[in-house]
């Protein structure tokens, strides 16, 4: 079961994160532009599938398509709905050349797509038609942080399946580059202030409108530079930085406010599925009690 859960260095793969996390925002932009606004921005996730990651299905004028990156081969395939398929290696290109790539094969598709070529939810960026400067893919670092992915879904599906009020499905957020699944009391909750970097501030509003309690998974990044899960409740009630949760590597960021559990105490756990369920419940059940969510009638028991 430990082999299952790959080994994962920020260290040694972050200019690999770094430039897949703009590409996924250059094929999320274009799901973006295509779909109709669901609450929560629900609408603009990638999903985990056992070769990558997809846009799924999006819809253009009288035809169909989706977006996948498989890192497996090692490409991104565009496909449609009349059986035409498009795709390219994703070695040796920098952003602006997978840019360039990517809208070529749409207009190919006679597709149309207009985005922002803003990056999102980063402090420096650089338009994504300019930036030669992120060009790093490491086949073996994706391919391990797909694994990865995969191990958490399955865990993070379960910890979904316990809940019966209104929860997000599993999906992935190109502008926060993670891996999240959300559950909410059902109450509004106090305005967002905002202020996420090149985020409009009307977003994080809507996304944060009702109380919610997240987690997920990510890969690191400068904050926090090691691949790790987290989980966090919004509005955060008095007290729930105290809290006693599960495993004991488990510890509250004090500048994120949110709980932590570094990736590898997870899959170098004796049952790392477990080790993940007691973190991820603990969690949620400090969040839960301390802010009076009426756990009775969200909560279910799952059929074994």
């Amino acid at each position: 079961m430990k082999t299952s859960w790959p080994t994962l260095s920020y260290a040694e793969a972050k200019e690999t994160y770094k430039t897949l996390h703009l590409w996924t925002q250059i094929i999320g932009k274009i799901k973006l532009a295509k779909q109709p606004w669901i609450n929560h921005s629900w609408h603009i996730t990638l999903f985990v599938t056992p070769t990558g990651l997809t846009t799924a299905d999006i819809p253009d004028d009288e035809q169909h398509f989706q977006a996948d990156f498989n890192f497996i081969r090692h490409q991104l395939e565009i496909k449609t709905s009349e059986g035409q398929v498009r795709s390219f290696r994703l070695e040796g290109l920098s952003v602006a050349d997978f840019y360039a790539k990517v809208m070529g094969s749409l207009r190919e598709l006679k597709i149309e797509a207009n985005i922002n070529l803003i990056p999102n939810e980063m402090e420096e960026v650089i338009p994504f038609d300019q930036d030669h400067i992120h060009a790093t893919y490491t086949p073996e670092h994706a391919a391990a942080l797909h694994q990865a992915l995969l191990q958490a879904q399955d865990v993070l599906s379960q910890f979904r399946a316990e809940f019966k009020g209104k929860c997000s499905p599993v999906h992935f957020f190109w502008g926060s580059f993670d891996l999240a699944v959300s559950r909410f009391s059902g109450r509004e909750a106090p305005q967002h202030p905002g202020g996420v970097p090149h985020l409009p501030d009307w977003v994080a509003q809507e996304a944060y409108s009702h109380e919610v309690c997240s987690c997920g998974f990510w890969p690191g990044n400068e904050a926090v530079p090691f691949a790790a899960f987290y989980s966090y409740i919004y509005p955060a009630p008095e007290g729930f930085e105290r809290a006693s949760v599960q495993p004991d590597k488990a510890y509250y960021h004090q500048e994120l406010g949110e709980f932590i559990l570094p990736y590898e105490a997870v899959q170098q756990a004796q049952d790392p599925s477990s080790t993940l369920l007691a973190f991820l419940r603990s969690t949620y059940e400090a969040a839960a009690e301390l802010g009076q969510w009426d756990r009775k009638s969200l909560e279910k028991s799952v059929p074994t």
